[in-house]
């Protein structure tokens, strides 16, 4: 005791005389000192080997946090490397367990519904977007029936309406946006796509009479929504914030402008149209309620939410790279010289399978560029991950990472390198899985309670997920990114305006990677 008093007695002394700021200040860092010294003990001596192995980091609750949101593909592959396929890490004081490759993705985007759980995660962030009663505010099984809903209105029969509908559109916005008038110029590339996803999403999937609309004040609320999907809502989605404010005044408005759209429709006897809201309107649960319109509204709004974001990041990405390419958007171009004719025909459902490269260039920036870096699940009870002694416990959160394996060279060589040619089967960069695709017939398939769609979880290219919350646009997100990249070719010759080949880096601020802004190209129009 006699030793403690005499070096703690100067000290009590000393803190003492301090003002009582001053007091606050000393008191405040000794207990982050304490914490990180507590953290780092805790970390070095109480690990848990059935447990996969956590991220070091100092400061608790903050954890990996930042480091993670800097950069979330680097900060995967660096503690890939360090750690192996499965690791933990602390995001805002959650244990979050990251498992990346093949068998990462299997195990948790075709986890069973007893054991993981997308609802429990995403809701507090999607429900006061969309709405109530659909997408993660109900069961899982309404869910799925809302999925199906919209996935049989996505026929062949209504592709084909959609692809001219897409191509108007696009050859429209050319015409009449200030920044393409003249031969060339040079234009901030990332809005302009946005602009033409939603213009030619609303008319394609949700009809004409709401596309007219969207000129208006319809695509100013849309913005105000998508502000709702703020990473900081996850823990702040409650909070009268201003641009929460703003989030529910849109929502209110646009679930009226479509509610209102349906009973116009009605009252006129419509019948016999293809986009979703038509199909939907006359749309059946199992139990025998028909489709509320409430739902149908908050339906349609997660329907071009969703597709908004992974499109019009896509599509900007797409003509980024092609501007870095110039030589591939000339061949682009000659493709369709020869596979549809010199004169260049309005295009058509059946012409994008005949342009095998614009395909390829789709394919092979969703590869690189994956909108979504993260998907989360909840644990909903002890998970054993397969071939390991690890057991992922009920308070930690699954993080699955698919672009991690497509960016691999194990799967992809050369994984860095943007080569759309590498798609074709015998090329030296061909992918293990092009090389070893198995037939249409042969792929395994399972129905989640939406229809059949391919399994393929354990794939290394995951574009638009897997499992039963597999993205049910992916055919449309394909044609309409193929239509808007086959005529912005037909019209446009692209290069960087510094003539480099360089492409810009991405923002990874929102849940959606991005290009970082302004994305400048230079663009020249064809004779």
């Amino acid at each position: 005791m006699g030793l403690l008093q005499e070096v703690a007695g100067p000290l009590v002394e000393q803190f003492a005389r301090l003002g009582l700021a001053a007091q606050i200040g000393v008191a405040v860092g000794g207990f982050i000192v304490l914490s990180v010294v507590l953290n780092v003990l805790n970390q070095l001596l109480f690990k848990n080997p059935n447990e996969p192995p956590v991220v070091f980091h100092w400061f608790p609750f903050v954890g990996s946090t930042i480091t993670y949101g800097m950069d979330p593909p680097r900060f995967f592959k660096e503690n890939k490397a360090k750690h192996g396929d499965c690791f933990t890490f602390i995001l805002l004081g959650k244990k979050t367990t990251v498992y990346v490759g093949p068998k990462g993705n299997d195990f948790i985007l075709n986890g069973k519904i007893r054991d993981v759980c997308a609802e429990d995660i995403y809701t507090v962030l999607t429900t006061p977007v969309f709405g109530k009663d659909v997408v993660y505010d109900c069961p899982n099984a309404k869910l799925m029936e809302q999925k199906k809903f919209m996935k049989v209105a996505l026929t062949t029969e209504a592709f084909r309406s959609y692809v001219p509908i897409i191509s108007d559109e696009v050859t429209s916005y050319i015409k009449r946006t200030p920044d393409f008038k003249g031969q060339s110029g040079i234009v901030n590339i990332c809005p302009k796509m946005a602009q033409i996803t939603i213009f030619t999403a609303s008319h394609a999937l949700q009809g004409k009479e709401v596309r007219d609309k969207f000129d208006e004040s319809l695509a100013d609320l849309y913005h105000d929504l998508d502000m709702g999907f703020s990473p900081i809502n996850f823990m702040l989605h409650w909070a009268p914030l201003p641009w929460n404010n703003r989030r529910d005044h849109a929502q209110r408005t646009v679930a009226k402008i479509y509610m209102d759209t349906m009973k116009a429709r009605r009252a006129r006897g419509e019948t016999g149209a293809q986009d979703i809201m038509y199909h939907l309107m006359n749309s059946t649960y199992k139990n025998g309620v028909k489709v509320p319109d409430h739902e149908i509204a908050h339906m349609m709004i997660a329907l071009l939410m969703a597709g908004q974001h992974s499109s019009s990041s896509t599509s900007a990405w797409i003509m980024l790279r092609l501007a870095s390419r110039p030589d591939i958007m000339e061949e682009l171009y000659q493709e369709q010289v020869k596979n549809l004719g010199a004169d260049l025909p309005p295009l058509t459902y059946e012409d994008l399978a005949k342009l095998p490269l614009n395909q390829a260039i789709v394919k092979e920036t969703l590869r690189l560029h994956a909108p979504i870096h993260s998907i989360m699940r909840a644990v909903k009870q002890p998970m054993p991950v397969p071939g390991s002694k690890y057991v992922i416990p009920t308070n930690h959160v699954l993080l699955a990472a698919p672009g991690v394996s497509a960016s691999d060279s194990q799967y992809f060589p050369e994984p860095d390198l943007w080569e759309p040619h590498r798609w074709e089967k015998d090329h030296p960069l061909v992918p293990s899985v092009v090389r070893n695709a198995p037939s249409e017939e042969d792929e395994e398939k399972i129905d989640y309670g939406y229809g059949l769609v391919s399994k393929g979880s354990a794939s290394p290219y995951l574009p638009f997920g897997a499992g039963r919350h597999r993205c049910i646009g992916e055919h449309f997100a394909n044609a309409q990114l193929q239509t808007i990249t086959a005529v912005i070719v037909r019209n446009f010759k692209f290069r960087n305006v510094d003539g480099s080949n360089t492409v810009m880096g991405t923002d990874y601020a929102s849940l959606f990677s991005r290009p970082l802004e302004p994305a400048n190209i230079y663009w020249e129009k064809r004779n």
